[in-house]
């Protein structure tokens, strides 16, 4: 369906964990927060009940996140019951690679078309310091497990740090290079605990990619569903990419919504609030009624985030900004 403001809409995020086995430094505390109680969380039932409900709106790709979502027990089966519903496209993962290697033939038997790793350094140590005890090792296995399968679209999602050495862009796109893998670099977005955290640019990075692998080709085409800008450098296999929502504003374009671990369908990122889903559920709503919510909250979306920070705090205060950590939305 259309939003208010023209933009179709056809994917939504789902979250289906708020926990994790990192402790990113830019997405929670190093103690963690307060896990919500599992009864809180959406049963796959309940997940793949929106799901449906959302085809009959024009939602036909969905992508599992966290948290990490395969710390969630059972996930295949959950990508199995999604990717069956009559309508959906392609049912897509981003994950942090750790448990992925032993994940990845269910997640592919079942039906993931896509799978994005986040992994912001291939430097062990820095590795180990951003996540606060994570193994570069296990997510790497994870990266080469999923590799495997030729028929599975492969990415990978770098965060990007202020400060952070410019050796890290280098050796991560230079993946692509002889690996059919896409690598991306996003943003920092100032969303909870990201609020500490200055992000890097994509024109620096870009630069300095430039003065190592040479001028690269704009690809025009497109790869995925969300609002990534892709080069390919000389000599590549894989494309380089960059999600720049601070810099290069993409809201004109946005096509999509997210739901929450615990049932929230919130139609922008940086909004608090949002659309109780699991409330109506769990009080017998019929799916009439939880379309006609759906569909009132995918119609009211937003016009624009406002990341850039032009606004004042009275303004973002009246605007209901969102104050939860991405871990705890599904960003």
């Amino acid at each position: 369906m259309r939003d208010q403001y023209g933009r179709t809409i056809e994917y939504m995020r789902v979250s289906v964990t708020d926990r994790c086995n990192l402790r990113c430094v830019y997405c929670m505390p190093e103690k963690g927060v307060p896990s919500v109680p599992h009864n809180e969380i959406l049963t796959f039932d309940e997940i793949s009940r929106i799901c449906r409900i959302g085809v009959s709106l024009g939602i036909s790709r969905i992508r599992l996140t966290g948290g990490e979502p395969l710390v969630r027990k059972n996930l295949p089966e959950l990508v199995g019951m999604i990717r069956r519903t009559p309508g959906v496209e392609q049912v897509s993962l981003t994950t942090n690679g750790i448990l992925l290697k032993d994940n990845i033939n269910e997640l592919v038997s079942n039906g993931v078309k896509s799978v994005n790793v986040s992994i912001d350094t291939l430097d062990e140590q820095r590795y180990f310091e951003t996540t606060r005890g994570g193994g570069l090792a296990e997510a790497l296995k994870g990266l080469e497990a999923a590799l495997d399968f030729p028929e599975l679209t492969v990415k990978i999602n770098c965060v990007l740090l202020a400060g952070q050495p410019q050796e890290d862009w280098i050796r991560l796109a230079g993946l692509a290079k002889d690996k059919k893998v896409d690598v991306r670099f996003i943003e920092m977005m100032p969303i909870g605990f990201g609020k500490q955290y200055a992000g890097a640019g994509q024109e620096k990075v870009m630069e300095t990619l430039k003065n190592v692998f040479g001028e690269p080709k704009r690809y025009s085409g497109r790869l995925g569903n969300g609002p990534a800008v892709y080069v390919q450098f000389p000599g590549f296999r894989g494309k380089t990419g960059f999600i720049s929502a601070v810099s290069h504003q993409f809201c004109s374009t946005c096509n999509r919504v997210r739901l929450t671990s615990t049932g929230i369908l919130k139609p922008c990122l940086q909004y608090g609030g949002g659309t109780d889903l699991r409330k109506l559920i769990r009080e017998g709503a019929e799916d009439s009624e939880v379309r006609e919510n759906m569909e009132k909250a995918i119609y009211g979306k937003p016009a624009a985030h406002h990341f850039d920070g032009k606004i004042s705090a009275a303004e973002e205060e009246r605007e209901n900004f969102e104050t939860k950590d991405m871990s705890q939305i599904g960003g």
